[in-house]
């Protein structure tokens, strides 16, 4: 990831929210049957020639490395194009990255489409996304987990209020994943890692942290968090989004130190997690999902997720290509909570029955002193 002053930028504006070479190989595309409204009003009573036809809405989606069927936040965000499509007649397409330095080009790509509206997915997207933003002033953009700030001279990073940035507090729904595991865990320990050191993983993490702790001061307990260190901002780290053995290898490792409940915040990563779960027993390792709820994409190994910490990227990507089709699109940062339904905890599903009414009970509370600022989820 390049480290720059852009980077660094947004990094401050992130943290002051409370926050999670080689051309595309794949191309889809999600369109509903029915036409778009702009088609509609466009077309005269007569048939017109193909040529003079007003072209289809289209929302182009720029996934991060993971892919568009990474079962989390790319996954999650795509759902938000095909939901616009099938919703409003539009057309949705996707490039996927392989690689940092696929970021411009697939971006440029779908600037010289002509595009109506450009989703960018991923805080390692941010200087391109800022990049043809700019140069594109016309062009609605989006991007998942980037709010742009300043420069150092005092200048908007972006120019011409083109740029949407949908934002999570995942910490708040982390925080009482992190209250459920230290709740029942049975050995005492429990563990996360992410995929790499950057805001939108790392606050999932502190929030988990922050969780467990809440617990143990509500219980009298000593659970023990293995992983992350909020204090300093250090833990374990694949450094990357991909490798379903690191997330087995890792899982391991935790597993090793006495860790029984893990939470991987790494995209696929984690599935390599789960599937070391289904091999050791839950009695042995239990996993709490991210971004989306893992439960219903990881259908191999659903009977390991305790629960999963939920960003809804759909919801947020789904308006902002709403915004665009009926003309009401203006840059900015939404901010998705608990209150608003921005973030969430999923069911329990397989160990709803295992979950003590107590702990429950003590989660609702809990929720609901998040809600209205009687409760901190930054320790």
């Amino acid at each position: 990831m390049k480290t720059n002053l852009k980077i660094a930028a947004a990094v401050a504006a992130v943290a002051a929210l409370g926050l999670a070479g080689c051309s595309s190989s794949t191309t889809s595309t999600a369109s509903s049957a029915a036409p778009s409204a702009a088609a509609s009003e466009a077309a005269p009573a007569s048939a017109a020639p193909a040529s003079e036809a007003a072209a289809p809405f289209k929302a182009c989606q720029v996934t991060d490395v993971g892919g568009v069927d990474d079962k989390g936040f790319n996954q999650k965000a795509y759902k938000g194009v095909t939901d616009a499509a099938d919703q409003l007649g539009i057309e949705g397409t996707v490039l996927e990255s392989q690689a940092e330095t696929d970021y411009m080009p697939n971006i440029q790509s779908f600037v010289d489409q002509g595009c109506n509206i450009i989703i960018t997915v991923g805080f390692l997207l941010g200087d391109a996304t800022m990049e043809a933003a700019n140069a594109n002033p016309d062009t609605p953009f989006s991007i998942v987990d980037y709010a742009y700030g300043d420069n150092e001279d005092g200048t908007p990073m972006i120019t011409n209020n083109n740029v949407l940035g949908p934002v999570f507090n995942t910490d708040e729904a982390a925080f009482l994943a992190g209250y459920l595991a230290a709740g029942m865990s049975k050995s005492g320990k429990v563990g996360t890692f992410g995929g790499i050191n950057i805001p939108p993983v790392t606050v999932f993490m502190d929030g988990f942290y922050y969780g467990v702790q809440q617990y143990n001061a509500d219980n009298g307990t000593k659970v023990e968090v293995l992983g992350w260190d909020p204090a300093t901002q250090k833990g374990l780290f694949t450094e990357n989004f991909e490798s379903l053995d690191d997330g087995r290898t890792f899982a391991q490792n935790l597993v090793d130190e006495g860790a029984d409940i893990v939470m991987p915040v790494a995209g696929p990563v984690g599935l390599g997690s789960a599937a070391l779960a289904s091999e050791l027993g839950t009695d042995k390792l239990m996993i709490i999902g991210v971004d989306a709820d893992q439960y219903d994409l990881d259908t191999a190994n659903q009977s390991v997720y305790l629960t999963s910490v939920l960003k809804n990227m759909d919801v947020t990507t789904f308006n902002a290509i709403q915004a665009a089709f009926d003309g009401t699109f203006e840059g900015g940062v939404t901010v998705g909570t608990l209150a608003n339904g921005g973030v969430g905890l999923a069911p329990f599903h397989d160990f709803d029955g295992s979950v003590p009414q107590e702990l429950k009970d003590q989660l609702e509370t809990l929720k609901t002193g998040i809600i209205d600022g009687s409760v901190s989820v930054k320790g």
